[in-house]
């Protein structure tokens, strides 16, 4: 039994790392495969796109290594015992009960390496918890289920961020009326699946990811210092972008802060890492780094006077969006117009 199952453990590893070289050979049809969202049998951290995500990458690799170290010695060690000392082997075992060196060493050697783990730690955290001044400050509200934004330097620039389900994606793509007529009959699951279903080949079409895409994205510009200040309305979220080394708790009643400095444009995900309800798995985060003149065109157009409509405003500025996004290769921006 025991041999069985080492076999097909070794079994399912090969397997694994199989089917992850084949997917990195053959690839993702969303861009920037790694980096700003999972990726299909991905290993290991979403790719850093902040110099604070590329020092935590950088010190969790340092720490694998220790572990391996430490874990490689240990074990060498053991077998050494096992191999050197037991009965057979060493029949007339040694009376000696105290090595001065030794005992020196097995202290002094894991002091060094908890020095070696704490000073990096502590210019993380240093770094992470000292903000430089901010070039952007937006301000993200935490709801059951969807984030409220509001850009502070520019406070006419305010609006809600939900996900684009496949209801969503089929009523852009049929319209309300064939839409209704399709699955205006169909209850519970079985609304679920047939949506699902009719859903799944148009999240390539579109450009969008499923579970990740919203309505209005967070734009701001690469290069630039992000301050975002995270509160909530009614329970506890979290603030959680992986590509920016981003986490911080969204608390009804009080204001916590993150920041970062994107070095890459493109879509950046992120999902609410804070259970919060029943729609929890469904609250994405989405944030669009573009270069600053398209970041200026975009604020222009969002806070301007001359554009009564809201819906036109939010229109006008996907289309600046979109249009920079397409000669960069990047995705698509998601439908705004609707709020």
């Amino acid at each position: 039994m025991r041999i069985r199952s080492r076999l097909s453990t070794a079994g399912r590893s090969a397997y694994l790392a199989m089917a992850f070289a084949l997917s990195a050979v053959a690839g993702t049809s969303a861009a920037l495969a790694g980096t700003g969202q999972p990726s299909p049998w991905q290993k290991g951290f979403q790719g850093a796109a902040t110099p604070i995500a590329e020092k935590i990458h950088w010190f969790h690799d340092i720490l694998l290594w220790i572990c391996v170290i430490v874990t490689a010695f240990v074990m060498g060690l053991l077998l050494i015992v096992i191999l050197r000392f037991n009965e057979r082997a060493n029949p007339k075992p040694s009376k000696t009960s105290h090595n001065t060196a030794l005992e020196v060493a097995w202290t002094l050697i894991p002091v060094l390496i908890l020095l070696a783990i704490f000073v990096p730690s502590l210019r993380l955290l240093k770094d992470q918890y000292s903000y430089p001044k901010a070039d952007v400050v937006i301000k993200a509200t935490g709801n059951q289920w969807n984030w409220d934004y509001q850009y502070l330097q520019h406070k006419a620039i305010k609006f809600t961020s939900s996900m684009v389900s496949d209801e969503d994606i089929l009523k852009k793509e049929l319209g309300d009326a064939k839409f209704s007529e399709r699955f205006g009959k169909i209850q519970g699951i079985d609304r679920w699946k047939a949506l699902y279903k009719e859903a799944a080949p148009l999240w390539a079409k579109h450009k969008l990811v499923r579970l990740l895409s919203v309505n209005n994205e967070v734009v701001v510009p690469v290069g630039k210092v992000v301050h975002v200040l995270v509160t909530a309305s009614d329970v506890i979220h979290a603030w959680t972008i992986p590509s920016f080394g981003s986490k911080v708790d969204a608390v009804p009643g009080r204001t916590t802060a993150t920041w970062f400095k994107a070095t890459k444009t493109g879509v950046f995900y992120g999902q609410c890492s804070e259970l919060c309800g029943k729609d929890h798995a469904f609250m994405p985060i989405a944030v669009r780094v573009v270069a600053e003149p398209v970041y200026k065109e975009w604020i222009a157009i969002m806070t301007s006077t001359e554009i009564k409509s809201r819906r036109e405003r939010f229109e006008r500025a996907r289309k600046v969006i979109e249009k920079a996004s397409l000669e960069e290769g990047g995705l698509q921006i998601a439908d705004a117009s609707k709020r």
